[in-house]
């Protein structure tokens, strides 16, 4: 009895991959927004005749090119759901790249750099290397340097 429940099942209720790959090329119109293959909708009227109609279309022989302009002829070009070419696959990462190139930008603009540490003292400005006040530092560093050894 289960077996023949199981052989009873129509192509709707239980579509092969060859449904499938064709039916994913045909729009559902049932008002999901989804192909005849992946139609979430319980007992779709739309999908649910489609696919057994692909299943009699390829059982005949007709190829999936075939069946697919069949339905457009039947029901008008918006039926056609073409396959998402490389643009569809680069606009993503291209808007990820551009995101990044903002924000650095943004950073590399507004970022203050930090400080320079100011003697206590001393007027500011950046401190010269041959400042006359370090140079009696730098003698009187050398005098003790001497009297280590």
């Amino acid at each position: 009895m289960a077996a023949a429940a199981a052989l009873a099942q129509t192509a709707s209720e239980k579509p092969n991959v060859d449904v499938r790959r064709v039916g994913a090329r045909i729009a559902c119109t049932c008002g999901c927004k989804d192909s005849v293959a992946t139609c979430s909708m319980l007992e779709c009227h739309i999908s649910k005749p489609a696919k057994e109609r692909i299943a009699k279309m390829q059982a005949l022989g007709y190829s999936d090119d075939d069946i697919v302009k069949a339905f457009i002829r039947d029901y008008g070009a918006g039926v056609y759901l073409a396959p998402p070419n490389a643009f569809g696959w680069v606009v993503p990462y291209a808007a990820v790249g551009f995101g990044f190139v903002v924000i650095w930008l943004f950073v590399k603009k507004y970022r203050k750099p930090a400080p320079i540490a100011e003697i206590p003292g001393r007027a500011g400005g950046p401190m010269q290397l041959d400042d006359p006040e370090l140079e009696k530092y730098k003698d009187q560093i050398e005098k003790d340097m001497a009297n280590l050894e």
